[in-house]
């Protein structure tokens, strides 16, 4: 029950379920890609819930964000489960415990056993897998090979031969670290063949996986260091300018993200071919797509690199609509949804909806304000996703316990004075909104307070560590969801 590369995902009302997989239960210290995984699938499904909405999945930095990944297309091997490995028989050894902080050291252990008794047909898989990615694997796996060698220093800090992509450095390298690059190869099989078989699991159960790409890349990866024409990097490869964005309702001096610019002559003159092969690899693993910071295909913050925050920014114009025709032209009408909030001009809606694409409304922003408001449900239309919140906004209990007791009553007055305790008024809106599709924070549906929020933008500690546990689920949640997603007809 997979969607296809279109909107057929747009033909029916959806309601589904944000969470990261690194949020999922288990005994270790984050979430994987195993039986708690699938376990997730049959929970949604019991609960009528039919989209399951991930962060991007790729491997992160030491601050876990994963909006700055080490690549745009691998996944990260801290999401593989050890368990489901041993299962399958890739471990002589003790079972091991999944989302343990060694599980690279363990993976190890299992690529050494692997390399020596896999069967000729997993031999094949794995050449056949090698060959598929072949246009980012060999960059990506040589990256982090030469990473780990430089005691995980930035790539702007290699040796200048490495750092430029010398010729005979890069072949001496991939000669010297050879074995390494093999098991990083391996580690990215490996994660691949997990996270398809959970999609898969999930499609038969009819639930599609929802996923979420940056529109910008992080200047610590594979990306940038093999592809350094195509971003705007001075001799020594560093960033001239970084993205970011002018201040707003999450910060008071906007947030310099330090990701480096696109060349976007160079990426049109290419006919964004780099563009075309990202969105074309991460269809391969989710059915709808969600492109975080829409809003920078038509103009994006420029700061300088030198500045401190992301105050004296400055708005340049992007080839978006030039973008999106070639991607049309190439892949075909994509189920891609528009992260389009911040500072939204006409220019902004105008390119979304020129080439179909659904946008975001969060409830949580609704009120404060006047019957104007754009996220106010009577405002909401059928080509949109509605949120109580996002992974960057408090939960919604913490959102309404922080309002004072005027804004409250609005909340409540607004929502028809509800007998039901928060959050379930905004679920509620959100279940019954026109909207096409609804969704909602596991947290919002675990009914938890501020203390239990994923993200809080424009800081860097304390976030992207948020899990739950069973235990924490009432008995009588998913037939609770169930009644809504049948009511407002968003079940299947």
């Amino acid at each position: 029950m997979a969607a296809s590369r279109d909107n057929n995902w747009m033909n029916q009302r959806r309601a589904g379920v944000l969470l990261h997989p690194t949020s999922l239960p288990g005994s270790g210290r984050r979430g994987v890609l195993g039986r708690q995984a699938y376990h997730f699938v049959d929970w949604m499904a019991a609960a009528g819930l039919n989209v399951w909405q991930t962060l991007p999945l790729g491997p992160t930095h030491g601050d876990g964000s994963p909006y700055q990944c080490l690549s745009a297309y691998a996944g990260s091997p801290r999401m593989i489960s050890l368990d489901l490995l041993y299962e399958q028989g890739y471990v002589n050894g003790p079972r091991p415990v999944d989302g343990e902080d060694d599980v690279e050291g363990q993976l190890l252990s299992i690529f050494e056993y692997w390399r020596t008794n896999h069967s000729q047909d997993e031999d094949a898989h794995f050449q056949n897998f090698c060959a598929h990615n072949a246009h980012w694997l060999p960059d990506y796996a040589l990256f982090m090979a030469l990473k780990r060698h430089h005691h995980s220093r930035s790539w702007g800090d290699w040796p200048k031969p490495l750092r430029d992509r010398e010729s005979n450095a890069l072949a001496e390298a991939r000669h010297r670290f050879a074995h390494t690059i093999e098991y990083i190869a391996f580690e990215q099989f490996v994660f691949f063949k997990q996270w398809q078989a959970l999609k898969r699991y999930a499609n038969e159960k009819g639930i599609l996986l929802y996923g979420d790409i940056p529109i910008f890349v992080a200047y610590d990866s594979a990306d940038v260091w093999a592809n350094r024409k195509r971003f705007l990097l001075d001799d020594n490869g560093q960033p001239i300018v970084v993205a970011g964005v002018p201040p707003d309702y999450f910060s008071a001096t906007g947030q310099r993200w330090g990701n480096p610019l696109y060349h976007w002559e160079t990426l049109e003159g290419e006919g964004f071919e780099w563009w075309l092969q990202r969105i074309r690899t991460q269809l391969d693993m989710v059915d709808i797509l969600r492109i975080d910071h829409f809003r920078g295909f038509e103009a994006y913050w420029e700061i300088d690199a030198h500045c401190a925050t992301a105050v004296d920014g400055r708005w340049v114009k992007a080839p978006g609509e030039a973008l999106f025709k070639a991607l049309r032209k190439k892949l075909g009408k994509l189920p891609l949804v528009a992260e389009d909030l911040g500072v939204i001009t006409p220019e902004v809606d105008k390119l979304r909806e020129k080439f179909g694409l659904p946008g975001m409304k969060i409830l949580q922003f609704a009120f404060g304000d006047n019957h104007r408001n754009p996220y106010l449900p009577h405002h909401h239309r059928y080509d949109f996703v509605v949120y109580t919140g996002t992974h960057d906004n408090d939960t919604t209990v913490g959102w309404f316990d922080s309002l004072d007791q005027g804004k409250r009553d609005h909340v409540l007055e607004y929502l028809g004075r509800p007998g039901e305790a928060m959050p379930w008024p905004m679920i509620r809106a959100a279940m019954e909104s026109v909207a096409v599709m609804a969704i909602v924070p596991m947290q919002d549906f675990l009914g938890l307070n501020s203390q239990h929020r994923m993200n809080s933008p424009g800081t860097t500690q304390g976030n992207w560590g948020w899990r739950f546990q069973w235990d924490m689920i009432p008995a009588d949640l998913a037939a609770r969801i169930r009644q809504l997603t049948d009511l407002y007809g968003r079940s299947l």
